[in-house]
């Protein structure tokens, strides 16, 4: 119990800073683009962060795996380069031991990995759906930050308030409005005292200027336009119609089941793969990460990298073979994992006892 309880707690450090930098390198590519999106005009600069916590299951559910399966192998690489491992063995611990160890630990990270992938990762994609979709709802009225010059229509228009309010009815209201269009070769101008979102019956939208001056003219010229208005419309475009996520992915697991449509049935495998992942990694990564002394405990890094890419790809083409019609779903991910099976007992039954059969040899000489 006192070996299980300190490989634990190396194997938890490990994996925890691993999942960490991970974790910052998919969510700052991620950040990247919402960022872009928002300084677009297709998001409201306060629900990034939103998105970006409904992601956070969803990436989890990949880091996950793969932090733990190099967590084993930095671990007991760096235990058997410091000839730690070899003063476990030596004092009865054996490499069936470390296996079985290695295994309860795993069943912790197993039971993290079901609540990520049977409940919050479809919960987070189809909240993050549900607020995609409002994003494409919002009028420019409702993406303006007060205080700051913002393009939209691809640059077309520069669009500054100084002040954003709300009206009794939850309507918002820009105070000290300044719309710049038309770009460089016959810029206009419109400075207004109020704008609001106007959205007609027939889906039509605009923005409504009140007290209004516009001016029209190019820069350095002196044939300039100047006019004052009580009202004035721009036009808005329509709402965008974005990349929609698969329903599939944001249906809730007990929906899945018994489902005869194959995206279903490749999604429900997925789900369930992702548990299998773990153990069947743990049995490749202990005898993986036995190194010599003189190898150092990076030596197997890049070849298990390699193995686990190869275990991943494959599951993601079940996944797009089964959800296409293109692949049986009673053959399903199923052959992967007993592909990756057979290595994990092989590298288990074969190379273990020969290893242990020179050590004896050794001891004997």
């Amino acid at each position: 119990m006192i070996i299980f309880r300190y490989l634990s707690r190396q194997l938890l450090q490990a994996m925890g800073a691993i999942t960490s930098i991970l974790l910052v390198v998919a969510l700052t590519g991620r950040f990247i683009q919402y960022l872009g999106q928002a300084v677009a005009g297709e998001l409201a600069t306060d629900a990034l962060l939103l998105l970006i916590l409904y992601r956070l299951p969803d990436f989890l559910l990949v880091i996950v795996p793969l932090a733990f399966f190099l967590a084993i192998l930095l671990v007991y690489g760096r235990m058997y380069a410091e000839n730690e491992m070899v003063v476990l063995i030596a004092s009865g611990y054996s490499e069936g031991s470390l296996v079985k160890s290695s295994l309860g630990f795993a069943t912790i990270v197993v039971a993290v990995v079901a609540a990520l992938s049977l409940v919050l990762a479809p919960s987070g994609v189809r909240k993050t759906e549900e607020l995609l979709e409002a994003q494409k709802e919002l009028t420019e009225v409702d993406l303006i930050v007060a205080g700051q010059f913002q393009r939209f229509g691809d640059g077309a228009r520069v669009t500054h308030a100084l002040s954003v309010n709300e009206e009794g009815d939850g309507q918002r209201v820009l105070g000290g409005v300044f719309v710049a269009t038309g770009g460089d070769e016959s810029p206009s101008i419109l400075v207004a005292e109020r704008a609001l979102p106007v959205v007609e019956a027939d889906g039509s939208r605009f923005m409504r200027l009140e007290n209004v001056m516009q001016y029209e003219g190019v820069p350095g010229k002196g044939d300039y336009a100047i006019s004052r208005s009580l009202v004035q419309a721009i036009r808005l475009p329509d709402a965008r119609e974005g990349e929609r996520i698969l329903e599939e992915k944001t249906l809730a697991t007990r929906d899945l089941w018994r489902s005869e449509e194959p995206a279903r049935i490749a999604e429900l495998q997925w789900r369930i793969a992702t548990l299998l992942l773990i153990p069947i990694l743990t049995l490749i990564a202990v005898p993986l990460s036995r190194v010599e002394p003189r190898h150092g405990r990076f030596s197997r890094l890049v070849p298990a990298a390699l193995l686990y890419a190869v275990y991943f790809v494959l599951l993601q083409y079940c996944r797009e073979a089964i959800s296409s019609g293109g692949m049986s779903p009673v053959l399903g991910m199923w052959w992967v994992h007993g592909l990756f099976l057979l290595l994990a007992l092989y590298v288990n039954g074969v190379r273990l006892p020969a290893r242990r059969g020179r050590a004896g040899v050794s001891s004997l000489c």
